[in-house]
């Protein structure tokens, strides 16, 4: 493949096909784990992981899958893939395990590494699967991110609290106290609250097209029309 077509996949990836904004999948994860941004990390992180490995390991054996049995072999090698990530966080990163609990394994359950798997990993090859993987899930983590960082600021005026908890000493300069003596928004931290900022998060970006889409189509002014 060309590099343009490398970077047409990264724009997809992160902004144009963003699996929540672009396709709207993985609503569930994203509005259950996301009520802090260290959450939205170890959570995006994950799926990262997982659907980068799934997609070069479909792309790899793509010729060796029966095309009628195909979707049960790609869940099935998903399945394999999301139960080795759950048991590294269960032993590497015990204490973020314990609070993104169930939706771990749900991972297996996101149809955007099913849909990549199907659309794109089973007809390309090794290398750029895996960079679709790799850009769709770091568009899928820059959205949790997002969320969990605009939930965390409102709810209790702090970011990425108790990311050395979590992840280990190392993040701990991620830490932040954004709005010092915040007595907080509940409803933020709520699951109404994470639909309120997605639903925010969805309008900012359509704006945002809009606004691009504007400038494309715009006339030159002439230096006659100027004058």
């Amino acid at each position: 493949m060309l590099p343009d077509a490398y970077r047409k996949i990264a724009a997809d990836g992160i902004w144009h096909n963003n699996i929540v904004f672009g396709q709207n999948l993985a609503l569930c994860p994203l509005l259950a784990v996301t009520g802090t941004a260290t959450n939205g990390l170890g959570m995006g992180l994950a799926t990262l992981v997982v659907i980068t490995a799934s997609n070069g390991l479909i792309s790899l054996v793509r010729h060796l899958i029966p095309s009628e049995i195909r979707i049960p072999i790609f869940v099935l090698l998903i399945a394999a893939l999301v139960t080795l990530v759950d048991i590294l966080m269960n032993a590497w990163a015990h204490e973020l395990y314990k609070v993104l609990g169930l939706f771990i394994a749900l991972i297996v359950t996101n149809c955007a590494l099913l849909g990549r798997a199907e659309a794109f990993a089973s007809k390309q090859p090794v290398k750029a699967a895996l960079w679709d993987g790799f850009m769709m899930g770091m568009g899928f983590l820059l959205v949790l991110v997002a969320l969990g960082a605009a939930r965390e600021i409102s709810s209790t005026g702090t970011l990425f609290a108790n990311a050395s908890l979590l992840l280990g000493e190392s993040f701990r300069f991620l830490e932040v106290t954004v709005i010092p003596h915040y007595k907080g928004f509940l409803l933020m931290a709520l699951p109404p609250g994470g639909f309120i900022m997605v639903a925010f998060l969805i309008v900012g970006k359509r704006l945002i097209d809009q606004g691009l889409a504007g400038q494309k189509t715009a006339p030159a002014i002439t230096p006659e029309l100027a004058g």
